[in-house]
């Protein structure tokens, strides 16, 4: 799971699909969930992650190989998690059956990244706050511009 939500290819592919395949609401729930993504990506990798430092949970804890491969970067938050469960809840409002397929993979990623050793579970659980912050501020904004330029 961890390949396919790298650099989220997977996000990427399910909106495609949602585009080709869901008409007019496809489109929509492709689009919000594609820049809540990128939302999520901005907090959680270029904010958050610069300012926390964390180390990854240590190689002792770890009992496989998978291990070896972790990233170099800060621990807190995960951004696999936060992209994942911002694509998911930002899906839910346009077109709820596709945003209810998408969380089954979005929480397997979410565990895959405790059970891999590339997160503890405090930087999973901030990384789907990310994202469901992410989902709310692209769902809501431009509800919020409307009301503001009334």
């Amino acid at each position: 799971m961890e390949e396919t939500a790298e650099g989220t290819k997977l996000w990427w592919g399910a909106a495609a699909v949602m585009a080709w395949r869901g008409g007019w609401r496809g489109r929509m729930a492709a689009t919000a969930g594609l820049a809540a993504v990128a939302v999520a990506q901005v907090a959680a990798n270029g904010v958050c992650k610069q300012l926390a430092e964390r180390p990854r949970p240590p190689k002792e804890w770890i009992p496989h190989d998978e291990v070896e491969d972790r990233p170099e970067s800060s621990s807190f938050p995960s951004g696999h998690t936060s992209a994942a469960v911002a694509f998911t809840a930002a899906v839910v409002p346009a077109w709820p059956l596709a945003g209810a397929l998408c969380a089954v993979p979005a929480a397997m990623v979410a565990v895959e990244r405790v059970q891999s050793g590339a997160h503890y579970p405090s930087d999973v659980a901030t990384g789907a706050a990310i994202g469901l912050g992410a989902a709310w501020l692209v769902r809501s904004t431009p509800r919020l511009l409307l009301r503001h330029w009334r």
